[in-house]
């Protein structure tokens, strides 16, 4: 039988109803800089933390019921795990956080501050929890990914790569937020969404069912991405605007207000175009017709007032005038549709 590298001492708490006993070293733990004689934290039983390995248990942390902690991992500060959790590989559990249910934390993983891993959920690779985040449910989170603030993670999702989900985000259902994707403030990203690339999904924004945000897109406000939806390029949704069904949305395009663009020619962009060579996008809106350019983001007569006190009759509202008058033909078009 090999030697035993800690003993259970008769110093005890009780936490629900269990006698916890504050652990004291055998041997030396190098890596964890612990001697003979050094007190660690609290166990139920032997069986919560292995007896082989580098694994400790610092503190005031306490492991207990079926959990356990082995191979380097350590658990520190006032930080539990419980039920039937695992923290293992060099993952470390620190501060005020809690793992437990059937949750595994592995490999290089940290989850610290109040965060909470719980359910079936899995925090691996390099990836880190913490503030007062949750993950549950069967999600993940691996490789660099971080969650923290008051973000959630929960059902199937999947948080990968350097994404980051933050402030009071949800990523739930089948999402996957992955590479440098962020998705923060109250946004919501769910259903079979994928957002990757360098996209951001942020203020209120939802993007949910099989829509995909790629890139460097960004979709922000109170706007929603659905369906079948494609936004990537540098495109930008927001406003209240709706994008859905097959549509797809890219390039420098900006889409904004009530937009309503669910198919390939609810919208146009052009550029370069004027006197500073931007882009102009002309879309369709529950009411009519809108544009964004540069500063401007009006409707279409907005726009056409604009060209004329700016450009009178030179050569940059001659440009806009000839794109004016496809917006006309487009908007025949889209009335027509809504007959």
């Amino acid at each position: 039988m090999s030697e035993k590298k800690y003993e259970l001492t008769e110093e005890t708490i009780s936490f629900q109803g269990r006698t916890l006993h504050r652990i004291r070293a055998l041997v030396d733990i190098e890596s964890a800089g612990v001697s003979p004689g050094d007190l660690g934290g609290y166990v139920e039983t032997e069986f919560n933390l292995d007896q082989s390995g580098n694994a400790w248990i610092f503190g005031n942390a306490s492991v207990f019921d079926n959990a356990k902690v082995f191979d380097n991992a350590k658990v520190f500060d006032n930080a539990k795990v419980f039920d039937n959790a695992f923290v293992f590989g060099n993952a470390k559990v620190f501060d005020n956080a809690q793992v437990f249910g059937n949750a595994k934390v592995s490999r290089e993983a940290k989850v610290y501050g109040y965060a909470e891993v719980y359910g079936d959920a899995l925090v691996s690779g390099r990836a880190e929890v913490y503030g007062d985040a949750r993950v549950f449910g069967d999600a993940g989170v691996s490789w660099d990914a971080k969650v923290f603030d008051n973000a959630e993670v929960y059902d199937n999702a999947f948080v990968l790569g350097d994404a980051k989900v933050f402030d009071n985000a949800q990523v739930f259902g089948n999402a996957k937020v992955s590479r440098e994707a962020k998705v923060y403030g109250y946004a919501e990203v769910y259903g079979d969404a994928l957002v990757f690339g360098d996209a951001e999904v942020y203020g209120d924004a939802r993007v949910f069912g099989d829509a995909k945000v790629s890139r460097e897109a960004k979709v922000y406000g109170y706007a929603e991405v659905y369906g079948d939806a494609l936004v990537f390029g540098d495109a930008e949704v927001y406003g209240d605007a709706r994008v859905f069904g097959d549509a797809k949305v890219f390039g420098n395009a900006k889409v904004s207000c009530d937009a309503r663009i669910s198919g390939k020619t609810d919208y146009f962009f052009v550029g370069p175009v004027g006197s500073e060579c931007g882009v102009l996008t002309i879309f369709r809106t529950e009411n009519g017709v809108s544009v964004n350019r540069g500063c401007f983001s009006g409707t279409l007569s907005e726009f056409e007032d604009a060209v004329r006190r700016k450009h009178g009759s030179n050569r940059y509202g001659d440009e806009y005038r000839l794109l004016i008058k496809l917006a006309r033909l487009r908007e025949k078009e889209w009335l027509k549709e809504g007959e």
